[in-house]
Order: structure tokens, then sequence, then C-alpha cells
């Protein structure tokens, strides 16, 4: 603590770099913002707001017609410059496919980040959510099947910190939001070594979700299967469709772990 009582300030920590990433953010929804609107969003002041607003538009990452902003395709860029620098997706896309082809359900690969999980490689059959997935898309993690798995492969105290600070919403009637109540589904995730997510991220979805491991044992991601409930019981998730996502994410993970050898021994990124 400094002499008034406030914490020491983070020298390497740049603001301005987070309040603009801020801004970025703001802008991510489908319909084009003014700048009251990312200032209520950001929290930033209406002036903050438009120097950043000004500065990307100027970089090329922003566009505006009349008083309303949105980003140009250009801040892809900044996406895609992760990931194309991914094998993960590369290896794990014609497994999910083959995947697909045997149990007729969609089928994707997730990665844990913050909060939430980010979708890197999908192969879907038939829409069964009311959002569309696509490479790129967030969920909550503790909603998923794919967060789940990976939560449960989080060490104690990331854990710990991560159940502090986490916003459980409620996205369905079942979805669970007790901290508690959490911790101890994970634990039971951690000893079997997947998880069945039912109807908590969205109504009529059920999910079964494996991890994927890296040669030195460490959960980089996870994937899943997606299946309507009319069409799949928990029974029949357990029966059918568990037994082939386990086959398919050791066949990743073979796969991972020999393009890591070919490699020098170098992890691969995922």
């Amino acid at each position: 603590m400094t002499e008034t009582g406030a914490p020491p300030r983070d020298t390497a920590f740049v603001q301005s770099l987070e309040r603009g990433l801020a801004v970025i953010r703001a802008l991510s929804s489908p319909d084009p913002q003014t700048l009251s609107e990312v200032a209520r969003t950001t929290g930033l002041s209406r002036a903050a707001v438009r120097r950043f607003l000004l500065t990307l538009e100027r970089l090329g990452y922003v566009d505006h017609e009349g008083n309303r902003f949105a980003l140009t395709p250009q801040v892809l860029a900044l996406g895609y410059a992760y990931l194309s620098s991914l094998t993960l997706p590369e290896v794990a896309q014609p497994h999910l496919a083959r995947l697909v082809e045997r149990v007729h359900e969609s089928s994707s690969v997730s990665v844990l980040d913050g909060r939430d999980v980010v979708y890197v490689a999908r192969v879907p059959t038939r829409r069964i959510m009311t959002v569309a997935i696509t490479v790129g898309t967030r969920f909550p993690a503790h909603a998923t099947s794919m967060g789940r798995v990976q939560l449960a492969a989080l060490p104690e105290a990331a854990l710990d910190a991560y159940l502090a600070r986490a916003r459980l919403d409620r996205l369905t009637a079942r979805t669970i939001t007790d901290p508690e109540s959490l911790r101890r589904e994970l634990v039971r995730i951690r000893a079997s070594g997947w998880a069945l997510v039912d109807q908590e991220l969205e109504e009529g979805l059920r999910s079964v979700a494996a991890p994927i491991r890296d040669r030195t044992g460490r959960v980089i991601a996870a994937v899943n299967v997606s299946a309507h409930a009319s069409r799949a019981s928990k029974e029949t998730i357990r029966r059918v469709l568990l037994p082939p996502l386990l086959a398919t994410a050791a066949r990743i993970e073979a796969d991972l772990g020999a393009a890591s050898a070919g490699d020098g021994g170098t992890i691969l990124r995922a």
C-alpha cells in the first residue's frame, strides 16, 4: 500500500490500451453504436470515447455513418493473427468431421479464456441453437460442458480465484449459479473425465465434452458433441455419444503429440 492507503500503481499496466480495447469490445455488437452508447457500455466519459473512436477510425478499425460507429473488417486481423497461428484447429478439424459423420450431431473444440470458452474449431450438422455458433463464438464457461471440463482441470488456487470472481449468470432455469454447487460438479467431472450439461446454456440443448491434453498431460482445450434434448436423452448421450467422443479426444491428443514431437518437442499452442 502507498502512504495514502491506495494500492500501488502497476507501472507495467497501460490503462489507455485497456480503455481502447474496451471501446473495441463495446462495438462488437451486431448494430452500430452511438458515442453515448459506447460511453455507457465502457463506463468512460464521452470525451474519452470520442478520442478513442477517432483514433480507431484513423487507423482503419472503425467507420461511422451519421452518429453511429461500427468496426470495419480490418479488426478481424487482430483475431485471425492468433487463430492462424494455432495448430490445434487444424489437427482437430478432420477428427471432428469424422465424429459428426458417425454420430450425426454437431461437434466443436474450444479453449478457456477467462470466464468464457472460445470456439476454435467446429463441424455443425443442423442448427440446434437460437444463436449461431462459429469459430470465435464465446459462451460462459460455467454453463457449458467444454467450459466445465476445462475448469475442472484448473489448479485449486486458480479454481478458487475463478469461483471468487466469476459471474455465474442464470441462462436457463437449470443453470448452476451457486459457486459451491458448481465446485461440487467440477470435482465430479475431474473424477469422471468428462462433463454432461443438460439444458443449462439453452433450453432444449444437451452437450457432453471431454478434455484435450498436451504431451505433458495439461488440459489445453475441450471437444464436445451437442444434441437436441428431444433426440438424445442423458442416457443416450452417455451410451451412444460419449464413447466416440472420448475416442476422438484421444486421437486429437495423439496427433497433437506427434506434431509436437516432430517440431522438436515444442508443446502446441491451444
